[in-house]
């Protein structure tokens, strides 16, 4: 197995690219403002900094090139587990929050102690969340500004209509719905039939431009796009919107390009925003997505994204459903292309530590990647357990270049290759000049005017970031739907996971079992509860989903 598009950017390039750190001006010493934007089922191809055409993301791109691209970045494979990881730092399987997400009116939630906003309240920062929660809320101290957030603008559930803002559930046999957007504990219906995706670029740009920045900020705008809204109108995007991408001939796939439009632009605007209230020079800037796509109708809630050239589907543990693009920006990280090995709970004690934090004695798994990020050096993680449910028998690790996955979901459906490839010929060429101008490129430019490198080095960036993979005459395939042997692969030279190497190499397979193993002692058995139909149904409370134990 071949990875055709993994270019080396050669040692004067990255010498290039380090010594424009050392003439940055000296930010200030102060603790940095931090945003994290945290995109929906997105998938790996659908940002153009990936080597795809068929969407282009110039403000995205901008942050990227100007920054670090973390391509071997993970997440877990679905939405509420991911989120649990990103709060706690912890394993989802250690806290009992693997497995399936949250459903609406299900009386659970991440359970109690300290999550990522109180660690940064101890440091003195103002927190503000906008955007999905979906962390629990049947009882109030569950909800955001009960853990830890100072305001709260969104929806409390996995998702919610673009311009209604009505979120349904099926649990029983019986439908439920009601609006599911609030402003901290009142629900916002002065909101309805505005775009979910402008009002929160707005409120966020918003606290941005009224917030002192004398005072560290964490914002964390957790975007409804590009997830699919409710069945009979899974996508909404402005027309005008849709009708910049005329050359995708698939209308669904056309809709998410807009979806992805807008998220790209929301990404402009937040840097804009803190370039002109002066907080830029200052920050840190974080956009990943939760975990891939669902590309086609095999898991509930399709959106046509691409996780293409990688293979399965958001809520697999293969490559497209947890290897999630993933950027970290600021003024003292020199930009290129990263291979250190990440996962989503790294970034509580990356931040916390960036942010002159310490978590001396807290039970962690994530790992403090800060000074790896900073200096350019070996990622500190050398392993990473990347799922284990135990009630589907479902479990993958990933050791240096090693991954052992075992099981499959959806009796295989989910477990092939999806999505665009984005190099159809109809797509329009790359538009570098757009990156360079877009909203973040001026911004970061304003700032630092070698930030932003010229149009030889981004193709190179962009050719580094971009896989492609070429298959072997004699691989040998996994197929777990058919078989309960766990297959083993080598992701530095076969990432599209086709060539199952565990008959070859018995030895890693036993060590791999062994890290498995190690992982599952520590296991608390998932938490998951039946829909409370009779208390949490949303007319009972003026049609609109709400805490209801303690209501």
């Amino acid at each position: 197995m071949l990875c055709e598009g993994k270019l080396k950017m050669g040692k004067n390039v990255f010498m290039t690219i380090l010594r424009v750190v050392f003439v940055l001006p000296v930010v200030n010493a102060a603790r940095p403002h931090i945003i994290f934007i945290l995109a929906d089922d997105m998938g790996w191809n659908d940002f153009s900094f990936h080597g795809s055409d068929e969407i282009q993301t110039p403000n995205i791109d901008a942050l990227a090139y100007s920054g670090v691209i973390l391509n071997q970045h993970y997440t877990q494979p679905i939405c509420t587990p991911t989120r649990s990881a990103l709060m706690t730092g912890r394993y989802p399987s250690n806290i009992g929050m693997q497995g399936s997400p949250l459903s609406a009116g299900e009386p659970r939630a991440l359970p109690r102690g300290k999550i990522l906003p109180q660690y940064f309240k101890d440091l003195g920062y103002t927190t503000r969340i906008v955007g999905k929660w979906h962390l629990g809320y049947y009882k109030k101290e569950f909800t955001p500004t009960h853990r830890g957030f100072d305001s709260f603008l969104g929806y409390l559930n996995g998702f919610t209509s673009y311009y209604d803002h009505i979120n349904q559930e099926s649990a029983s046999g019986v439908v439920m719905e009601g609006l599911d957007f609030r402003r901290n504990s009142s629900a916002a219906w002065d909101l309805s039939g505005r775009y979910a995706t402008d009002i929160f670029t707005e409120e966020a740009a918003r606290i941005i431009r009224e917030h002192n920045p004398s005072i560290p900020l964490f914002l964390y705008l957790a975007h409804l796009a590009s997830h699919a809204g409710n069945a009979g109108k899974l996508l909404e995007a402005p027309q005008e919107s849709v009708d910049m991408f005329s050359h995708i001939v698939e209308p669904n796939r056309r809709t998410y390009a807009a979806m992805v439009s807008k998220l790209d632009e929301s990404v402009g605007r937040i840097v804009g925003a803190l370039w002109t209230k002066g907080m830029l020079e200052n920050s840190i800037i974080v956009f990943t997505s939760d975990n891939g796509a669902p590309s086609v109708d095999v898991v509930g809630y399709q959106n046509w994204g691409s996780n293409y050239p990688l293979r399965g589907l958001k809520t697999t543990q293969w490559e497209g459903g947890i290897r999630t693009p993933a950027v970290v920006w600021s003024p003292v990280l020199g930009r290129r292309v990263s291979d250190q090995l990440m996962h989503v709970t790294d970034w509580l004690p990356t931040l916390i530590s960036a942010a002159g934090g310490t978590l001396q004695g807290v039970p962690l798994d994530g790992v403090d990647q800060w000074s790896a990020l900073l200096e350019d050096t070996v990622s500190p993680r050398t392993e990473v357990l990347l799922q284990y449910d135990e009630v589907k028998g479902l479990y993958a690790a990933r050791r240096e270049d090693w991954k052992i996955t075992n099981g499959s979901n959806y009796g295989g459906e989910a477990d092939d290759y999806y999505g665009h490839s984005g190099t159809d010929f109809a797509n329009p060429p790359y538009n570098l000049t757009a990156v360079a101008h877009s909203v973040a490129g001026e911004a970061i430019a304003s700032l630092l005017p070698s930030a932003i490198p010229d149009e030889e080095e981004m193709l190179l960036m962009r050719a580094e970031s971009t896989v492609t993979c070429a298959l072997q005459a004699d691989r040998t395939p996994c197929k777990p739907s058919t078989t309960p042997n766990p297959c083993l692969f080598d992701v530095a030279v076969d990432p599209c996971e086709t060539n199952n190497l565990a008959l070859r190499h018995p030895e890693v397979l036993q060590e791999m079992l062994d890290l498995v193993s190690k992982y599952k002692a520590t296991l608390i058995h998932q938490l998951n509860k039946p829909v409370d139909v009779n208390g949490s149904d949303p007319r009972k409370f003026n049609n609109t989903w709400s805490p209801w134990v303690d209501s």
